[in-house]
């Protein structure tokens, strides 16, 4: 990754990495020559201990104006140290994908019926609960389903495309892993449980909570092994892979969000070195 270096003030340096990236994709900002966490930052991010220095995690969104963005943090004393990076401009091809026969078929009508529900299930996942004290999880993420010689992990489907029904655009804020009927599906690291119920459009879903405003969601399971409350280890069994809710095949739908943003999870996995 490219590393942008900002000015130091005193000891203090704001090191962002990458320092360059599209539009959805997340950025870790790290605070080099002093282990003083911040008290304020802009925009305002939650700083944790990783590798022994204060880091944080910012998540640019997909219609997020392209351009140079600038952190600052502001420490005890009043100090202050910037950084910036830079958000490009993400190309996003449209795929069709119309309303399975499951949800009703692809008629006009029901495209703007699942749009609709679409809607209400965003806005109940916009309002899970992500603890503001303290990251739940530990040094490192995993994927969350595995890898091997005979099927290694494919990304069948990327994040940032738009998906056309026909008369309904919708943006695909996740990655898509292949993953055959019942496939265990394993917790990308240690968290609780948000929730654990079944959606319309969204199938069966398990959400967890990281701490900090990280949560990491499974979507269009066959099967969830878990419950709302209940505190997962990295690499525990959420469930199995299926193809619940608007789908048009078994596959693992993997969100991850950072104080309220969708990003890409691949770049996500990226910046803890996970590939």
């Amino acid at each position: 990754m490219n590393t942008i270096v900002a000015a130091c003030i005193a000891l203090a340096c704001i090191n962002i990495s990458p320092g360059s990236v599209l539009q959805g994709e997340p950025v870790m900002i790290t605070i080099s020559g002093t282990s003083t966490m911040p008290v304020k930052s802009a925009p305002p991010l939650s700083f944790f201990i990783y590798r022994d220095v204060p880091t944080a995690l910012y998540g640019t969104d997909i219609n997020q104006k392209t351009g140079t963005t600038t952190i600052t943090a502001t420490f005890g004393d009043g100090s202050r140290a910037s950084g910036s990076f830079v958000i490009m401009p993400r190309i996003r091809p449209t795929e069709s994908l119309p309303v399975p026969e499951t949800l009703g078929g692809n008629s006009v009508a029901n495209q703007a019926l699942v749009l609709t529900m679409l809607a209400k299930e965003n806005a109940a996942i916009a309002a899970v609960y992500s603890r503001t004290d303290k990251a739940l999880w530990t040094s490192s993420f995993a994927f969350p389903v595995a890898s091997t010689t005979d099927s290694p992990l494919t990304v069948t489907d990327p994040y940032g495309y738009n998906r056309d029904s026909g008369a309904n655009t919708i943006t695909h804020k996740g990655v898509d892993f292949h993953a055959p009927p019942g496939t265990p599906v394993y917790a990308v690291n240690r968290g609780v449980v948000r929730v654990a119920k079944s959606y319309t459009v969204y199938g069966n879903t398990v959400i967890i909570d990281h701490g900090l405003g990280l949560l990491s969601m499974y979507m269009h399971l066959s099967k969830m092994s878990v419950a709302p409350g209940q505190l997962v280890t990295k690499g525990q069994r959420l469930g199995l892979s299926g193809e619940t809710g608007y789908a048009e095949g078994p596959h693992l739908h993997l969100t991850i969000r950072i104080g309220g943003v969708s990003v890409d999870p691949m770049g996500f996995f990226a910046l803890f070195g996970v590939k």
